[in-house]
Protein backbone atom coordinates (compact mmCIF):
# COMPACT_ATOMS: atom_id res chain seq x y z
CA UNK A 1 0.00 0.00 0.00
CA UNK A 2 2.70 2.28 0.98
CA UNK A 3 4.75 2.29 -2.32
CA UNK A 4 1.64 1.59 -4.42
CA UNK A 5 -0.34 4.37 -3.33
CA UNK A 6 0.49 6.84 -0.35
CA UNK A 7 4.21 7.77 -1.77
CA UNK A 8 2.38 8.92 -5.37
CA UNK A 9 -0.78 10.02 -3.55
CA UNK A 10 1.89 12.68 -1.84
CA UNK A 11 3.16 13.61 -5.40
CA UNK A 12 -0.69 13.59 -6.97
CA UNK A 13 -2.12 15.74 -4.56
CA UNK A 14 0.09 18.43 -4.37
CA UNK A 15 0.48 18.32 -8.77
CA UNK A 16 -3.29 18.43 -8.60
CA UNK A 17 -3.42 21.23 -6.69
CA UNK A 18 -0.86 22.65 -8.30
CA UNK A 19 -2.50 22.83 -11.60
CA UNK A 20 -6.05 24.22 -10.25
CA UNK A 21 -3.57 26.89 -8.74
CA UNK A 22 -2.52 27.79 -11.96
CA UNK A 23 -5.52 27.51 -13.81
CA UNK A 24 -7.38 29.71 -11.78
CA UNK A 25 -5.21 32.27 -12.18
CA UNK A 26 -4.20 31.60 -15.87
CA UNK A 27 -8.03 31.53 -17.09
CA UNK A 28 -8.55 34.84 -14.61
CA UNK A 29 -11.31 32.56 -12.39
CA UNK A 30 -9.87 33.99 -9.42
CA UNK A 31 -9.82 37.59 -10.80
CA UNK A 32 -13.57 37.35 -11.51
CA UNK A 33 -14.20 35.82 -8.22
CA UNK A 34 -12.06 38.53 -6.45
CA UNK A 35 -14.49 41.23 -9.21
CA UNK A 36 -17.74 39.27 -7.85
CA UNK A 37 -16.78 40.01 -3.97
CA UNK A 38 -16.19 43.61 -4.59
CA UNK A 39 -19.32 44.24 -6.11
CA UNK A 40 -21.08 42.57 -3.39
CA UNK A 41 -19.59 44.46 -0.55
CA UNK A 42 -16.83 47.47 -0.21
CA UNK A 43 -16.30 45.72 3.12
CA UNK A 44 -12.98 44.13 2.98
CA UNK A 45 -13.85 41.15 5.53
CA UNK A 46 -16.83 40.63 3.97
CA UNK A 47 -14.91 40.36 0.09
CA UNK A 48 -12.81 38.13 1.74
CA UNK A 49 -15.52 35.74 2.49
CA UNK A 50 -17.29 35.92 -0.84
CA UNK A 51 -14.18 34.70 -2.66
CA UNK A 52 -13.28 32.23 -0.09
CA UNK A 53 -16.35 30.41 -0.30
CA UNK A 54 -17.06 29.66 -3.75
CA UNK A 55 -12.54 29.33 -4.48
CA UNK A 56 -13.24 26.35 -1.48
CA UNK A 57 -15.96 24.73 -3.49
CA UNK A 58 -14.40 25.20 -6.69
CA UNK A 59 -10.79 23.69 -5.70
CA UNK A 60 -12.98 20.81 -3.77
CA UNK A 61 -14.95 20.25 -7.02
CA UNK A 62 -11.60 20.19 -8.61
CA UNK A 63 -9.90 17.63 -6.68
CA UNK A 64 -13.07 15.21 -5.94
CA UNK A 65 -11.82 12.82 -8.46
CA UNK A 66 -8.61 12.16 -7.24
CA UNK A 67 -10.21 12.12 -3.69
CA UNK A 68 -13.00 9.52 -4.48
CA UNK A 69 -10.11 7.37 -5.50
CA UNK A 70 -8.22 7.96 -2.82
CA UNK A 71 -10.45 7.82 -0.11
CA UNK A 72 -13.25 5.54 -1.46
CA UNK A 73 -12.12 3.31 -4.19
CA UNK A 74 -8.55 2.53 -2.85
CA UNK A 75 -9.60 1.86 0.59
CA UNK A 76 -11.90 -0.60 -0.60
CA UNK A 77 -9.78 -2.39 -2.72
CA UNK A 78 -7.18 -3.25 0.21
CA UNK A 79 -10.24 -4.23 1.97
CA UNK A 80 -9.79 -0.91 4.60
CA UNK A 81 -13.17 0.41 3.69
CA UNK A 82 -16.74 -0.73 4.78
CA UNK A 83 -19.16 2.07 3.93
CA UNK A 84 -20.78 2.18 0.82
CA UNK A 85 -20.65 5.29 -1.47
CA UNK A 86 -23.65 7.09 0.07
CA UNK A 87 -22.68 7.29 3.57
CA UNK A 88 -19.38 8.00 2.54
CA UNK A 89 -20.62 11.14 0.36
CA UNK A 90 -22.80 12.37 2.74
CA UNK A 91 -19.93 12.53 5.40
CA UNK A 92 -17.69 14.64 2.49
CA UNK A 93 -20.48 16.85 2.53
CA UNK A 94 -19.79 16.81 6.50
CA UNK A 95 -16.05 17.39 6.25
CA UNK A 96 -16.84 20.17 3.53
CA UNK A 97 -19.16 22.35 5.59
CA UNK A 98 -16.79 22.41 8.47
CA UNK A 99 -13.88 23.18 5.53
CA UNK A 100 -15.77 25.97 4.36
CA UNK A 101 -16.09 27.49 8.11
CA UNK A 102 -12.67 27.10 8.95
CA UNK A 103 -10.75 27.85 5.86
CA UNK A 104 -13.30 30.66 5.70
CA UNK A 105 -12.37 32.16 8.75
CA UNK A 106 -8.57 31.88 8.61
CA UNK A 107 -8.79 33.94 5.05
CA UNK A 108 -10.53 36.37 7.05
CA UNK A 109 -8.06 36.95 9.78
CA UNK A 110 -4.60 36.44 7.55
CA UNK A 111 -5.92 38.79 4.57
CA UNK A 112 -6.51 41.10 7.99
CA UNK A 113 -2.92 40.94 8.80
CA UNK A 114 -1.88 40.95 5.01
CA UNK A 115 -3.72 44.62 4.64
CA UNK A 116 -2.28 46.08 7.95
CA UNK A 117 1.00 44.56 7.79
CA UNK A 118 2.29 44.53 4.17
CA UNK A 119 5.74 44.43 4.60
CA UNK A 120 5.77 41.96 8.08
CA UNK A 121 3.07 39.90 7.11
CA UNK A 122 4.76 37.15 7.28
CA UNK A 123 6.06 37.41 10.97
CA UNK A 124 2.13 38.00 11.91
CA UNK A 125 0.92 35.52 9.61
CA UNK A 126 2.86 32.64 10.73
CA UNK A 127 1.42 33.76 14.47
CA UNK A 128 -2.18 33.45 13.24
CA UNK A 129 -1.19 29.87 11.42
CA UNK A 130 0.55 28.88 14.57
CA UNK A 131 -2.63 29.93 17.00
CA UNK A 132 -5.23 28.63 14.28
CA UNK A 133 -3.18 25.01 14.36
CA UNK A 134 -3.29 24.82 17.94
CA UNK A 135 -6.79 25.53 18.15
CA UNK A 136 -7.95 22.66 15.07
CA UNK A 137 -5.63 20.12 17.08
CA UNK A 138 -7.52 20.68 20.33
CA UNK A 139 -11.15 21.22 18.78
CA UNK A 140 -11.10 18.22 16.13
CA UNK A 141 -10.94 15.29 18.26
CA UNK A 142 -13.72 16.91 21.09
CA UNK A 143 -16.08 18.45 19.03
CA UNK A 144 -15.36 18.31 15.37
CA UNK A 145 -14.91 14.28 15.29
CA UNK A 146 -18.55 13.35 16.86
CA UNK A 147 -20.06 15.04 13.80
CA UNK A 148 -19.00 11.58 11.99
CA UNK A 149 -19.37 9.08 14.34
CA UNK A 150 -20.83 8.36 17.93
CA UNK A 151 -19.43 8.22 21.33
CA UNK A 152 -20.17 5.84 24.04
CA UNK A 153 -18.76 4.47 27.34
CA UNK A 154 -17.04 1.27 27.41
CA UNK A 155 -18.73 -0.11 30.16
CA UNK A 156 -16.65 -3.91 29.63
CA UNK A 157 -14.64 -3.67 32.98
CA UNK A 158 -11.98 -6.05 31.76
CA UNK A 159 -10.63 -3.17 29.75
CA UNK A 160 -11.30 -0.22 30.61
CA UNK A 161 -10.46 -0.53 34.21
CA UNK A 162 -6.67 -1.26 33.16
CA UNK A 163 -7.06 1.75 30.81
CA UNK A 164 -8.19 4.05 33.79
CA UNK A 165 -5.44 2.68 35.79
CA UNK A 166 -2.69 3.59 33.74
CA UNK A 167 -4.28 7.28 33.71
CA UNK A 168 -4.55 7.50 37.05
CA UNK A 169 -0.96 6.88 37.87
CA UNK A 170 0.15 9.22 34.96
CA UNK A 171 -2.53 12.23 35.91
CA UNK A 172 -4.99 12.55 33.30
CA UNK A 173 -7.86 13.80 34.47
CA UNK A 174 -10.68 11.19 32.83
CA UNK A 175 -13.52 8.91 34.78
CA UNK A 176 -14.65 7.27 31.30
CA UNK A 177 -13.27 5.39 28.64
CA UNK A 178 -15.36 5.98 25.22
CA UNK A 179 -15.91 3.57 22.31
CA UNK A 180 -16.19 4.89 18.90
CA UNK A 181 -18.33 2.91 16.19
CA UNK A 182 -15.33 3.45 13.07
CA UNK A 183 -16.04 0.14 11.86
CA UNK A 184 -19.08 1.52 9.98
CA UNK A 185 -16.33 3.72 8.11
CA UNK A 186 -13.11 1.27 8.44
CA UNK A 187 -11.06 -1.59 9.50
CA UNK A 188 -8.45 0.37 10.56
CA UNK A 189 -7.54 0.52 14.34
CA UNK A 190 -7.17 3.95 16.54
CA UNK A 191 -7.20 5.18 19.37
CA UNK A 192 -6.91 9.10 21.14
CA UNK A 193 -6.55 10.80 24.65
CA UNK A 194 -7.05 14.44 23.69
CA UNK A 195 -8.98 17.68 25.36
CA UNK A 196 -8.18 19.88 27.68
CA UNK A 197 -9.81 22.44 30.80
CA UNK A 198 -11.89 19.74 31.36
CA UNK A 199 -12.72 18.29 27.85
CA UNK A 200 -10.01 15.64 28.16
CA UNK A 201 -11.27 12.29 26.94
CA UNK A 202 -9.64 8.96 26.11
CA UNK A 203 -11.34 7.03 23.38
CA UNK A 204 -10.80 3.96 21.14
CA UNK A 205 -12.57 2.44 18.20
CA UNK A 206 -14.52 -0.86 18.33
CA UNK A 207 -12.10 -1.67 15.89
CA UNK A 208 -9.66 -1.93 18.72
CA UNK A 209 -11.65 -3.90 20.66
CA UNK A 210 -12.33 -6.79 17.74
CA UNK A 211 -8.84 -6.46 16.71
CA UNK A 212 -6.57 -6.99 19.40
CA UNK A 213 -6.08 -8.45 22.96
CA UNK A 214 -6.13 -6.50 26.01
CA UNK A 215 -2.23 -6.52 26.11
CA UNK A 216 -2.47 -5.18 22.37
CA UNK A 217 -5.06 -2.57 23.69
CA UNK A 218 -3.26 -1.39 26.45
CA UNK A 219 0.01 -1.03 24.41
CA UNK A 220 -2.09 1.33 21.91
CA UNK A 221 -3.54 3.17 24.78
CA UNK A 222 -0.24 3.92 26.62
CA UNK A 223 0.87 5.44 23.64
CA UNK A 224 -1.45 7.77 23.27
CA UNK A 225 -1.57 8.60 26.52
CA UNK A 226 2.67 9.58 25.70
CA UNK A 227 1.21 12.01 23.82
CA UNK A 228 -0.99 13.37 25.85
CA UNK A 229 1.32 13.83 29.17
CA UNK A 230 4.29 14.66 26.85
CA UNK A 231 2.02 17.78 25.22
CA UNK A 232 3.32 16.63 21.84
CA UNK A 233 0.45 18.97 20.62
CA UNK A 234 2.40 22.32 22.78
CA UNK A 235 5.68 21.24 22.02
CA UNK A 236 5.29 20.51 17.80
CA UNK A 237 3.85 23.94 17.51
CA UNK A 238 7.20 26.01 17.48
CA UNK A 239 8.83 23.09 15.39
CA UNK A 240 5.94 23.58 12.94
CA UNK A 241 6.15 27.25 13.31
CA UNK A 242 9.61 27.74 12.52
CA UNK A 243 8.57 25.67 8.70
CA UNK A 244 6.03 27.99 8.02
CA UNK A 245 7.87 31.05 9.22
CA UNK A 246 10.50 30.49 6.83
CA UNK A 247 7.34 29.24 3.84
CA UNK A 248 5.81 32.42 4.32
CA UNK A 249 9.00 34.66 4.26
CA UNK A 250 10.05 32.82 1.01
CA UNK A 251 6.93 33.08 -0.20
CA UNK A 252 6.76 37.29 0.44
CA UNK A 253 10.09 37.09 -2.00
CA UNK A 254 8.54 34.78 -4.82
CA UNK A 255 5.09 35.96 -4.15
CA UNK A 256 6.54 39.42 -4.89
CA UNK A 257 8.36 38.39 -7.62
CA UNK A 258 5.64 36.31 -9.80
CA UNK A 259 3.21 39.31 -9.37
CA UNK A 260 6.27 41.98 -10.63
CA UNK A 261 6.04 39.37 -13.96
CA UNK A 262 2.64 37.62 -14.24
CA UNK A 263 0.37 40.65 -12.21
CA UNK A 264 -0.72 42.36 -15.26
CA UNK A 265 -2.11 38.96 -17.16
CA UNK A 266 -3.45 37.15 -13.70
CA UNK A 267 -4.61 41.04 -12.48
CA UNK A 268 -3.18 40.38 -9.00
CA UNK A 269 -2.49 43.64 -7.32
CA UNK A 270 -0.59 42.21 -4.35
CA UNK A 271 -0.52 40.02 -1.37
CA UNK A 272 -3.83 41.78 0.54
CA UNK A 273 -5.79 41.11 -2.55
CA UNK A 274 -7.70 37.63 -2.57
CA UNK A 275 -7.21 37.09 -6.02
CA UNK A 276 -3.46 36.36 -5.50
CA UNK A 277 -4.28 33.12 -3.34
CA UNK A 278 -4.10 31.22 -5.60
CA UNK A 279 -0.31 31.68 -6.48
CA UNK A 280 -0.17 31.52 -2.62
CA UNK A 281 -1.43 28.44 -2.27
CA UNK A 282 0.70 27.60 -5.20
CA UNK A 283 4.14 28.25 -3.58
CA UNK A 284 3.05 27.07 0.09
CA UNK A 285 2.22 23.31 -1.34
CA UNK A 286 5.80 23.73 -3.33
CA UNK A 287 7.18 24.58 -0.47
CA UNK A 288 5.53 22.04 2.13
CA UNK A 289 6.00 19.56 -0.63
CA UNK A 290 9.63 19.49 -0.76
CA UNK A 291 9.88 19.60 2.95
CA UNK A 292 7.57 16.46 3.12
CA UNK A 293 11.08 14.38 4.58
CA UNK A 294 11.47 17.25 7.65
CA UNK A 295 7.53 17.27 8.76
CA UNK A 296 7.43 13.79 8.63
CA UNK A 297 10.76 13.22 10.87
CA UNK A 298 9.72 15.90 13.61
CA UNK A 299 6.47 13.64 13.24
CA UNK A 300 8.41 10.24 13.59
CA UNK A 301 10.69 11.60 16.72
CA UNK A 302 7.10 12.48 18.82
CA UNK A 303 5.61 9.08 17.57
CA UNK A 304 9.24 7.42 18.85
CA UNK A 305 8.53 9.03 22.08
CA UNK A 306 5.04 8.27 22.45
CA UNK A 307 6.31 4.49 21.90
CA UNK A 308 8.70 4.72 24.79
CA UNK A 309 6.27 6.14 27.02
CA UNK A 310 3.64 3.93 25.84
CA UNK A 311 5.66 0.64 27.21
CA UNK A 312 7.24 1.84 29.73
CA UNK A 313 3.36 2.61 31.20
CA UNK A 314 1.51 -0.64 30.01
CA UNK A 315 4.72 -2.92 30.02
CA UNK A 316 3.32 -5.19 27.29
CA UNK A 317 6.44 -5.32 24.92
CA UNK A 318 4.36 -8.61 23.05
CA UNK A 319 1.04 -6.41 22.61
CA UNK A 320 3.40 -3.50 20.96
CA UNK A 321 4.92 -5.90 19.05
CA UNK A 322 1.92 -7.51 17.64
CA UNK A 323 -0.01 -3.93 17.51
CA UNK A 324 3.08 -3.42 14.92
CA UNK A 325 2.44 -6.71 12.90
CA UNK A 326 -1.11 -5.65 12.49
CA UNK A 327 -0.51 -2.04 11.49
CA UNK A 328 1.31 -3.75 8.44
CA UNK A 329 -1.52 -4.34 7.17
CA UNK A 330 -1.62 -0.68 5.53
CA UNK A 331 2.13 0.56 6.42
CA UNK A 332 4.91 -1.26 5.23
CA UNK A 333 7.05 -2.87 7.91
CA UNK A 334 10.46 -2.86 6.65
CA UNK A 335 11.27 -0.16 4.39
CA UNK A 336 14.74 0.98 3.76
CA UNK A 337 16.12 3.68 5.70
CA UNK A 338 15.90 6.43 2.86
CA UNK A 339 12.02 5.37 1.78
CA UNK A 340 11.29 5.44 6.29
CA UNK A 341 13.11 8.92 6.49
CA UNK A 342 11.13 10.35 3.58
CA UNK A 343 7.86 8.87 3.84
CA UNK A 344 6.96 7.80 7.25
CA UNK A 345 5.78 9.59 9.85
CA UNK A 346 5.90 6.98 12.13
CA UNK A 347 8.39 4.53 13.04
CA UNK A 348 8.30 1.39 10.87
CA UNK A 349 6.96 -1.95 12.43
CA UNK A 350 10.10 -3.35 11.96
CA UNK A 351 11.39 -0.06 13.99
CA UNK A 352 8.75 -0.82 16.88
CA UNK A 353 9.18 -4.42 16.92
CA UNK A 354 12.68 -3.76 17.96
CA UNK A 355 11.95 -1.67 20.17
CA UNK A 356 10.10 -3.79 22.04
CA UNK A 357 11.62 -6.82 21.89
CA UNK A 358 14.76 -4.36 22.91
CA UNK A 359 12.92 -3.03 26.54
CA UNK A 360 11.69 -7.14 26.83
CA UNK A 361 15.57 -8.29 26.93
CA UNK A 362 16.66 -5.46 29.17
CA UNK A 363 14.11 -4.97 31.35
CA UNK A 364 14.55 -5.86 35.07
CA UNK A 365 11.50 -6.82 37.48
CA UNK A 366 10.35 -4.71 40.18
CA UNK A 367 11.60 -4.47 43.29
CA UNK A 368 10.00 -5.84 46.49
Amino acid sequence: VVLGGVVWFILWDFLVGAAISILLLSSRISEKLRDFAERKSRFKTLQVALYAIPYILLAIILTFPLTVYEGFFREHQYDLATQTFGPWFGEQLIALAVILIAVTILLIVLYWVFRRAPRTWWIWGTGVAVVFTLFGSFIQPVYVEPLFNTYKPLNDPAIRDPILAMARANQIPVKQVFEVDASRQTTRVSANVAGAFGTTRIALNDNLLKQCTLPEIRAVMAHEMGHYVLNHGAKLAPYFGVLILIGFALTRWLFDAAVRKWGTRWDVRGIADPAGLPLLVLILSAYFFVLTPVQNTITRVTEREADAFGINTSREPNGMAKVALKLGVYRKLDPGPVEEFIFFDHPSGRARIRMAMDWKAANLPAGN
